[in-house]
């Protein structure tokens, strides 16, 4: 990823189409570790919507939960990148209800494994 986990935060929310994986830095001044995270975000969106999962089961040394869906049925799959402040968002969308479960499953092994929150309130 390039960046210091401990001074960033992830969310891997859950949303009803789909969900959401954010990156922040904790110091905003950090203006490289910035645009190292939005190029991440950048980088793992290009490999979802190719159906290409191995960076997390490279990170996570696994087969992650979810991703074997995703990557079967990524053409009814929207990824999206928005940059934020302090990181950027990969926003991820499909109204395929078989997609949105393993979107979820995705997302809440990603929240356990990474200690992430599932809401930025958190």
């Amino acid at each position: 990823m390039g960046v210091d986990q401990n001074s960033s935060r992830h969310v891997f929310e859950d949303l009803p189409d789909g969900g959401r994986v954010v990156l922040d830095r904790d110091d905003a001044s950090d203006t490289a570790s910035i645009r190292t995270i939005r190029s991440h975000m950048r980088d793992i969106e290009a490999s979802f919507r190719q159906g290409n999962f191995s960076a997390p089961g490279l990170v996570h040394a696994r087969d992650v939960p979810g991703a074997a869906v995703m990557s079967r049925k990524r053409s009814v799959i929207v990824y999206a990148v928005e940059d934020r402040p302090r990181g950027a968002e990969l926003r991820i969308r499909t109204s395929d209800p078989a997609v949105i479960v393993a979107v979820h499953e995705f997302l809440a092994f990603q929240r356990t494994d990474h200690r992430a929150s599932g809401h930025e309130a958190h």
